[in-house]
């Protein structure tokens, strides 16, 4: 009896180690575990402010301390066409350097050395400028008196060039005008309105200008 008891125990022995040794689920190497992707966020890149551009008007630069002596030193005007770019010199020192837009085409703003004629603040061109109705309504815009025929009933306006400096007889001056980043008139020099206007308030008529390459 006790050696079928050991029999039988020494049986369920045999089966049951092996049954301990064959794991019906095993435990996969941790080298072959494969996570699930769970979609990330993406994340979301902080729109940066565009840099605001300047005004197309604006870039001048004045140095009060060169300025003030106006009244005591020489004055003097270079208009640079390459660069396009305008100083005006007091006493031989930069006291106002601004950009400037000449003559669209090549020769349209004359080179040489020219003097201050006239200076009127509000200036009107009496070439360029709309045609406009009995009513002032515009009719017709951008137009030049030598090619263009005023219409039955209307009549000319021309464009305002606020601080006129006129260099030639034939009409070439300096004013306020629009800046476009690039050579755009019909030959004038044109400034931003506020460097038109501390260049017009400092110089004198004789005030010489030199326009170069």
């Amino acid at each position: 009896m006790h050696r079928y008891f050991s029999f039988l125990l020494s049986g369920i022995m045999v089966l049951s180690v092996p049954s301990l040794l064959a794991d019906p689920t095993p435990t996969p190497a941790p080298s072959l575990i494969v996570k699930e992707s769970v979609p990330q966020a993406t994340p979301q890149a902080t729109p940066q402010a565009k840099p605001k551009s300047k005004p197309k008007q604006q870039g001048g630069v004045v140095t009060p301390e060169v300025l003030k002596d106006a009244k005591t030193q020489p004055l003097a005007i270079h208009v640079c066409l390459g660069s396009q770019r305008v100083y005006l010199l007091v006493g031989g020192k930069v006291a106002v350097d601004s950009p400037i837009s000449s003559g669209k085409r090549t020769g349209w703003t004359p080179k040489g050395e020219f003097t201050i004629l006239e200076k009127d603040p509000n200036h009107q061109s009496n070439v360029y400028g709309s045609f406009i109705d009995a009513h002032g309504k515009t009719i017709k815009s951008s137009v030049c008196t030598r090619t263009d025929a005023v219409p039955g009933g209307g009549s000319f306006r021309g464009a305002p060039m606020k601080y006129f400096m006129r260099l030639t007889p034939e009409g070439v001056g300096m004013h306020a005008g629009i800046l476009p980043g690039y050579p755009a008139s019909h030959g004038c020099i044109r400034l931003p309105l506020d460097m038109a206007k501390i260049i017009y308030t400092t110089v004198v008529v004789s005030t010489p200008v030199s326009i170069t390459d």
